[in-house]
């Protein structure tokens, strides 16, 4: 009696389709993308250049302490006030008008015993080890958000637009203007508010 043959399969099309679900969850699936800051590491130091001297009102002392709590100035903050006292702090405009370093655009206290202009104002920044890392982010921040409404401000009063909007437009691609002479705008606002953010190595307690 003769062997009757075993059927075979096509796996040919169960390949076609395994192919198509691959790409079907390719096209679909969502995937994590890393977040970090965006920083940009300050160049080597010269050994042989003398550091400038920096008064010690033009310092603004900011620690996050190892219990997650903020001290400013040595005295403690709540993060939601942390924002309005760094602005404070950079447009105090110290320098009496008609003196070397006035800051004719500063709207703040003029407090002799604050800032003299935002060029001279440094944010000095400092963390405990054990701080949270969420929290160290959420300062972080806030910092940087001070720094961005007074540039929108000082945007708004020179050019009619807001120098956050401005620039997010740039680097997206979208902006229609004139980028080349916007982009030199961006810069001289820069100028009158430079970021100075210093971050201090972390502490162990």
């Amino acid at each position: 009696m003769a062997k009757r043959s075993a059927p075979e399969i096509n796996a040919g099309s169960m390949a076609d389709i395994a192919f198509l679900l691959l790409i079907f969850f390719l096209v679909t699936t969502t995937i994590d993308k890393d977040k970090g800051l965006v920083r940009q590491l300050p160049p080597p130091l010269d050994e042989e250049v003398v550091p400038p001297i920096i008064k010690e009102k033009n310092l603004f002392i900011v620690l996050v302490n190892a219990n997650n709590d903020l001290l400013v100035e040595n005295e403690p903050m709540e993060l939601k006030d942390l924002r309005q006292a760094a602005i404070d702090f950079l447009d105090n405009g110290g320098i009496p008008s008609g003196q070397e370093g006035y800051c004719d655009f500063c709207q703040g206290s003029r407090s002799p015993s604050s800032s003299d202009n935002p060029d001279k104002a440094i944010i000095s920044m400092s963390s405990a080890r054990k701080t949270n890392y969420t929290t160290y982010i959420a300062v972080q921040n806030e910092l940087g958000a001070a720094y961005n409404e007074l540039r929108d401000r000082e945007s708004e009063r020179l050019y009619g637009w807001k120098y956050t909007e401005v620039k997010a437009a740039i680097d997206a691609g979208t902006y229609t203007g004139n980028e080349v002479k916007t982009k030199e705008k961006l810069k001289e606002v820069k100028t009158l508010i430079p970021f100075k953010l210093s971050e201090a190595e972390p502490k162990s307690n």
